[in-house]
């Protein structure tokens, strides 16, 4: 018998489900699925990187850590921030189970319930999920095809009211791939200082850029290291998804809030994997820039694919690995148009509306799976399609 009268929390109740996970969970029933739905680095983690986490078990680091992280890679996280003109020490360093907590962490230390939390649309549904748990509202600030997704400044001004606390900003985005410029973030960062806001960066995607972008944290402008905490994570940059390796940078007061809480959650981070990261960070980069080379070819390949589409239509991804190409000519929703693709083609990707209001007539197409993957999708597709 099932369990009598156990109540679910209105808490619980209230999180919605992720638009990505539903698809994710309904391709098992297809027969020859192509999945380019789910944000999934297609390269293994490097050796070296591996390597490191094993030897890391056998040397004994199976132990709990301290709840922040361990003091050499929390060093090794502030220098590398250096990099993006951050000057911190491992005191404004928190490693966390990936970025997802992180910001979960971020939240719960510097929001209240009945505050209000900006956030793009379209964005990364975890959010919605996360800003739920906190208690706070959300807010949803537009962004538009027109300006190739990019989060505006007089957007927020227009947003912020008298219970706004704080906004997450994504760059680059995942899903639309935009990538805020130095200009951009210097506008935004304005209008957070003149409303006394905290700002929740997601810069998980910062090393993932195309066309000799640049990556600007937010926190590297004026005054604005104290208002930030930059989420960052090892998953996309180093493809460790599965190692649940992120952390946050921030003010020391409320980082070590959020290592408070975290002693609640999970006490730390799994101690093995905290070597590997290590590993990840003081050895050779040539992993990254060889990784992002073959995004850029995944990247190029999806989107010249995609042109020849007809009633397709695809912006240019800045960053990140994900296309979001426009659906409206085929006067289908987004939801009606992915679950026509999975049924007729076996080919799984994510409606726009998983991604808020503003991603109707769009779906999330990700390209960091295999070649082999995407030109066998694209054939899919155009025999659909034609």
């Amino acid at each position: 018998g099932g369990i009598i009268d156990l109540r679910i929390s209105q808490r619980a109740k209230g999180v919605p489900r992720s638009g990505i996970r539903e698809m994710f969970d309904m391709a098992p029933k297809y027969k020859n699925v192509i999945s380019l739905g789910i944000g999934e680095p297609g390269f293994p983690t490097p050796e070296h990187i591996v390597e490191a986490g094993a030897k890391a078990l056998y040397e004994g680091h199976t132990k709990y850590t301290p709840n922040a992280g361990i003091s050499d890679l929390r060093k090794a996280i502030a220098e590398r921030a250096s990099l993006d003109g951050l000057s911190v020490d491992q005191q404004n360093v928190i490693v966390t189970t990936g970025a997802g907590e992180a910001i979960l962490l971020a939240l719960l230390s510097t929001v209240d319930p009945g505050d209000e939390v900006l956030l793009p649309d379209p964005a990364w549904p975890n959010y919605f999920g996360q800003v739920a748990l906190s208690g706070a509202q959300l807010k949803f600030v537009k962004t538009y095809d027109h300006d190739h997704f990019h989060l505006k400044a007089e957007a927020i001004k227009k947003a912020v009211g008298e219970r706004t606390r704080a906004i997450i900003i994504n760059s680059p985005s995942n899903p639309t791939g935009a990538v805020l410029s130095e200009e951009e973030l210097e506008d935004i960062s304005r209008i957070i200082l003149s409303h006394n806001l905290v700002v929740i960066s997601d810069e998980t995607y910062s090393n993932i850029l195309f066309d000799g972008r640049k990556h600007t944290s937010i926190a590297s402008l004026p005054d604005m290291t104290d208002h930030t905490i930059v989420v960052n994570s090892f998953s996309k940059t180093y493809a460790m998804t599965g190692w649940r390796v992120g952390y946050a940078i921030g003010p020391s007061d409320v980082i070590s809030q959020m290592a408070k809480l975290q002693e609640s959650v999970s006490s730390c981070v799994n101690a093995a994997a905290q070597q590997a990261c290590l590993a990840a960070l003081k050895g050779p980069q040539d992993c990254v820039e060889e990784m992002v080379k073959g995004y850029r070819e995944r990247r190029d390949l999806l989107l010249s694919g995609l042109a020849e589409l007809p009633g397709i239509d695809c912006l240019m991804p800045e960053g990140s690995f994900y296309a979001f190409p426009n659906i409206t000519k085929f006067g289908l929703s987004s939801k009606e148009f992915a679950l026509m693709l999975l049924e007729k083609a076996q080919v799984v990707v994510v409606p726009g509306t998983a991604f808020g209001e503003g991603g109707e007539g769009y779906l999330r197409v990700s390209f960091c799976g295999s070649i082999e993957s995407i030109k066998e999708a694209l054939s899919r597709l155009q025999n659909l399609l034609r």
